[in-house]
């Protein structure tokens, strides 16, 4: 009997409880950190609370708005409250506590990601192990990966991605280890519930179930637990809408007490559930479209070429190792560390087998993308502190073995302390630029729509009360429609195309917009160039009528990502070949000299004879502009002609001490002209909001 078991032996619920509530705490504590940071930065307020730091999360925080005060009213895209648990425990929380909505979903993903420690601690206890359960539960809560995407105003589903996992991995444990068919009820309750926790991960326990599944049949299959505990754990699986199947399990549960089942029937009805589970579960085809969606960056589609939103997302791209490493132990020595108690324990306690899928999601981000790591932590945190249980035995004091254990985790925890004092992660959005929504908020009503790029979709819901085309979930053939909007150089176009896209949107019953125009692969399907060519004619074009306001969103933030915004207007949609490949640099000012400038990136400006100079190559300059944002709200606009037949433009944005190099049809862009130059058709746009950080044109069409 090893040492800790005796230890735990004379640990009784108190003490057990006890450092559970202290690991809890210690979670949170560390996650004040970020709170005592981003406190102390006034830009991060609105309406006397930080903003949350994570885009998605105003998604959800708009379906518990939308409850609570009734806006968002003919929004399509808002979610039901029902639709998963983040919005439904919002919505109760606003309702019964005595917080703002704000305060909510700041606060809602440390106080619910924190109870990844109790399944950690009681998995420990379990196999007679709390303190080395204890001490993972301390590392595993604020471990570099699990932190980012658990933080403080980091409000996502993610609060339940590895803590939910890891309560059903207890279960499952509990319920093999103690032979007990009232813990696969747990079990299985909880991967009833687990979709509506977090439905992206309904893939993952669908495969630890079925390790499970498997183990119990090869190494338990003759005890009288077994059967029963394969028939719940596989009817939790099956297809059947989650609350009915809360409501049958428990019967499920009773039946398989009272009712005494020969052993061979048991059999095959236990058969029959697994095959059944198996069959319609639709795990492992929802693995595999999970995984092809990461792994693949192109695809052949029928009709048209659009551009693949998933090329644009770091989340779904190759990772370094280190950071592989970093994020899912802190340390490229932790990781080993971690990686070689893992083995050890699948080698000595087998049941850990159900453990793998985590493990093996978490490594899968290696060429999957940093948002897989997220799975890996408690496990890996697991694994680390087993290699120092194993380590300590070899004390002979026992009482030393737990500072040991202490030590290590502290050195484990260290790099991850480190990395969460220098995580400075800033909210969405700062105070000025919520309060050109909120200006957008009071105008017009919620039946009006908003052109911007996705980034800024949900934030546009939620602060500013308005409908968007394109949003963070909503990444169809509709970033194409935007993209030409922003960056076409017809602003006769952009206006056209902005009435029919919303209008057609809302006629066809929110159809993807650009299937729609283009009767994309049907016989009868429309060429996309010479459509778009037509709205840029000044004759007249029939356009759909008026129902609604519609307006144009050109934040300053977009100029960072405005040549993947390009990307999807920049290719011929009839053979995907890119139709050019717009130029547009960013860069600020290194030193000056006599008729001479040089940028930060080594790109030289000889203003004698209009030359620009990128590496080994010259190009001329068209036109030197100089704007600056003026007290008033107007933007004070100077040009110089340096070379007038062609060449590129440098536009130097004072007031952002920025330098653009850029070609002429990208300065002649909707996006350009009118947020850095307001150079806008008045019978085509009306300003609506002039700031620094964002300018609003209401289309006039």
């Amino acid at each position: 009997m090893r040492y800790d078991l005796k230890i735990d032996e004379k640990m009784g619920l108190k003490s057990l409880v006890a450092l559970v509530a202290i690991a809890y705490l210690f979670s949170i504590a560390v996650r004040m950190i970020w709170i005592d940071w981003a406190g102390g930065v006034p830009e991060f307020y609105w309406n006397g609370q930080i903003m949350i730091n994570t885009n998605d999360g105003y998604y959800f925080a708009s379906a518990a708005q939308k409850e609570l005060f009734g806006t968002l009213e003919h929004n399509p895209r808002v979610p039901d409250l029902w639709m998963t648990a983040t919005i439904t425990l919002t919505y109760f929380a606003a309702k019964i506590l005595p917080f703002s909505l704000d305060t909510i979903i700041l606060y809602m993903p440390g106080v619910v990601s924190s109870l990844v420690v109790v399944p950690i601690i009681l998995i420990g206890r379990l196999y007679g192990m709390t303190w080395s359960g204890f001490f993972a539960a301390l590392l595993a809560s604020v471990t570099w990966s699990y932190y980012n995407r658990t933080m403080f105003g980091y409000y996502d589903t993610d609060m339940f991605s590895a803590m939910a996992p890891m309560f059903i991995v207890y279960f499952l444990m509990a319920a093999n280890h103690r032979r007990s068919i009232g813990y696969a009820l747990a079990a299985s309750i909880a991967l009833a519930l687990y979709p509506y926790l977090y439905n992206q991960g309904k893939a993952m326990v669908f495969a630890i179930s079925t390790l499970y599944v498997a183990y119990v049949w090869w190494r338990h299959r003759t005890e009288s637990f077994a059967y029963p505990s394969i028939i719940l754990v596989s009817a939790a699986l099956l297809p059947i809408f989650w609350p009915l199947k809360l409501l049958l399990l428990p019967l499920l549960y009773v039946f398989l007490r009272r009712i005494e089942i020969p052993g061979e029937k048991l059999f095959y009805i236990a058969l029959g559930a697994a095959v059944l589970a198996f069959l319609t579960g639709d795990g492992f085809n929802f693995i595999y479209t999970k995984i092809m969606r990461y792994a693949q960056r192109e695809g052949a589609e029928a009709g048209l070429h659009f551009y693949n939103v998933v090329n644009t997302i770091r989340e779904a791209g190759h990772i370094p190792f280190d950071l592989l490493a970093k994020r899912i132990a802190g340390s490229v020595p932790g990781f080993f560390i971690a990686l070689t108690g893992y083995g050890l324990l699948l080698w000595r306690k087998p049941a850990f087998v159900v453990t793998l899928p985590l493990m093996g999601l978490g490594l899968f981000a290696w060429w999957g993308g940093l948002r897989f790591t997220v799975y890996a932590v408690p496990v890996a945190a697991l694994g680390a502190l087993y290699l120092f249980h194993i380590v300590s035995e070899y004390l002979s004091n026992i009482r030393l073995r737990p500072l040991l254990l202490a030590a290590a985790t502290f050195a484990l925890l260290y790099p991850n302390i480190v990395h969460i004092v220098n995580y400075k992660v800033p909210t969405v959005f700062n105070k000025d630029e919520v309060e050109v929504l909120d200006i957008l908020k009071k105008r017009g009503s919620d039946r009006d729509y908003v052109i911007a790029w996705w980034d800024y979709g949900y934030p546009i819901w939620y602060y500013g009360n308005k409908n968007t085309l394109i949003d963070g979930a909503k990444h169809s053939h509709d970033n194409f429609i935007v993209s030409e909007i922003l960056m076409t150089d017809s602003q006769l176009e952009a206006a056209r195309l902005s009435r029919i896209s919303v209008e057609t949107y809302i006629s066809s019953d929110y159809k993807t917009i650009a299937d729609t125009l283009f009767k994309n692969g049907k016989p009868d399907q429309v060429d996309p160039n010479e459509y778009l060519n037509r709205l840029r004619e000044e004759s007249a074009f029939p356009l759909p009528p008026k129902s609604r306001e519609v307006y144009l969103y050109l934040p300053w933030r977009m100029h960072s990502i405005l040549p993947t915004v390009a990307l999807f207007s920049s290719i011929d949609l009839n053979s995907g070949d890119k139709k050019r490949e717009p130029l547009y640099i960013m860069t600020a000012l290194s030193s000056k000299g006599d008729d001479r400038l040089v940028f930060a990136n080594g790109i030289e400006l000889d203003m004698k004879r209009a030359t620009l100079k990128l590496g080994e190559n010259e190009a001329p300059v068209r036109r030197f502009v100089t704007t600056s944002q003026m007290q008033d709200g107007r933007v004070d606009v100077k040009a110089q002609n340096l070379y007038p037949d062609g060449g590129l433009t440098i536009l130097y944005a004072k007031s952002y001490g920025r330098f653009f190099i850029m070609d002429e049809r990208t300065f002649r862009s909707t996006y350009i002209q009118l947020f850095f130059l307001e150079n806008y058709d008045e019978r085509l746009f009306e300003p609506v909001v002039s700031s620094a950080w964002a300018k609003i044109y209401r289309v006039k069409l």
